[in-house]
């Protein structure tokens, strides 16, 4: 049964890749991909290799540390907990720090939830002796000029629970899964697939620094993939706007675009996938702006979860400045990105390409000949 899966998967990729009309540009545009990534592949290995060292060298200076004896200078001790407001508070411009042989005044403006994790965080600083807190404690971030703005924090936290992890901790967790791998091939039959499993997941995180939600295109579209593009039309906005609230138009300007069905506010999609395979989702209009905005959102169990908006704007000269953004979490999720880009569908790409003929469609009246489905020769 695997030599017939793996004869039959051999035979579609020398049929992709020999196709004699495409093959040649399709063995281009990959190797043109394998080349990008050994590039950045090397890149990759000198920042990992740069952060290791310098980890390394924290955590020697830090265990040094607690084993020095002595007054720590009041401009170390200042740095050292300014280095750790950002990890606590969200607006740690507003305090100030002052020092004065290991006693500690803090003052300032702060949001009433963020004191108890500041005091506690100062506390533990490594040459602090006492803490005086001198803050102004407000309950909301109204009518403080210096609260404005700023991300909630929360704190520190165990590298591995981050959702971004850095260089030093992706070779950490990257080797002890290539470890659990090869230990599984000498394990039980039920260790074999825990290990394998687990392994291959704490590779693939480490090799991808994405979540695994994002990776089995699980996470929701704020976590997804984002395009966007610009692009100037010599059409008034009016023209335009009426151009792209007609669904009927976009397969006659977007390449992979088959069919598009609207009933109601809702649409419906056939889109051409990697290696052609169709792919269908259902999406709504939920705001609509006339001559200025359109913003839709997939609806709940599409095959892919996106949302985008399109903005209309004059450009002063009689044109349109149109911009487009799309956020979406493909099928099978960043996996499923990665295929789809090595057989072509790079939905930058496409995008660019798209708008370029919607362009020349509006300003010459002309349909694309590469679009799906092109005009009639008397339309």
């Amino acid at each position: 049964m695997n030599r017939i899966f793996l004869g039959g998967a051999l035979g579609a990729l020398a049929m992709y890749f020999l196709d004699p009309h495409q093959g040649r540009r399709r063995r281009a545009r990959t190797r043109d991909k394998m080349v990008h990534a050994g590039k950045k592949l090397n890149e990759a290995g000198k920042v990992t290799a740069r952060d290791t060292a310098h980890r390394a060298y924290g955590v020697w200076a830090s265990t040094r540390k607690l084993f020095e004896r002595g007054d720590v200078p009041d401009d170390v001790l200042a740095g050292r907990v300014r280095a750790e407001l950002g990890r606590v508070v969200s607006h740690s411009h507003a305090i100030e720090v002052t020092v004065d042989r290991g006693h500690i005044t803090l003052a300032g403006p702060i949001l009433a939830e963020e004191v108890r994790p500041l005091l506690r965080c100062v506390r533990r600083v490594p040459g602090v002796r006492a803490v005086s807190d001198r803050l102004t404690v407000y309950e909301d971030a109204a009518h403080v000029s210096a609260l404005q703005g700023g991300e909630p924090r929360a704190g520190s936290r165990f590298e591995l629970f981050q959702e971004n992890w850095s260089p030093a901790a992706r070779l950490f967790a990257g080797s002890v899964g290539a470890g659990l791998i090869a230990a599984s091939f000498r394990a039980r039959a039920g260790a074999c697939a825990l290990l394998r499993v687990t392994g291959g997941a704490l590779l693939t995180r480490a090799a991808t620094n994405t979540s695994l939600a994002a990776l089995l295109g699980l996470a929701d579209t704020s976590r997804g993939i984002v395009v966007q593009k610009t692009i100037h039309v010599d059409a008034p906005v009016e023209e335009v706007f009426v151009f792209w609230t007609d669904y009927q138009n976009f397969p006659r300007f977007m390449h992979n675009v088959r069919e598009v069905h609207v009933r109601d506010d809702v649409s419906h999609w056939v889109v051409a996938g990697p290696a052609g395979v169709p792919v269908q989702w259902n999406a709504r209009l939920v705001e609509i702006s006339p001559n200025s905005l359109l913003r839709w959102r997939s609806i709940f169990g599409s095959a892919v979860k996106h949302e985008g908006c399109v903005r209309f704007e004059p450009d002063g000269a009689g044109g349109t400045r149109l911009t487009v953004r799309l956020r979406y979490v493909p099928p099978g999720g960043a996996f499923g990105h990665a295929v789809a880009t090595i057989f072509g569908a790079d939905p930058k790409s496409e995008m660019d390409a798209d708008l370029l003929r919607m362009k020349s469609m509006i300003e010459t009246g002309r349909a694309p000949h590469d679009a799906a489905r092109p005009l009639p020769r008397e339309s």
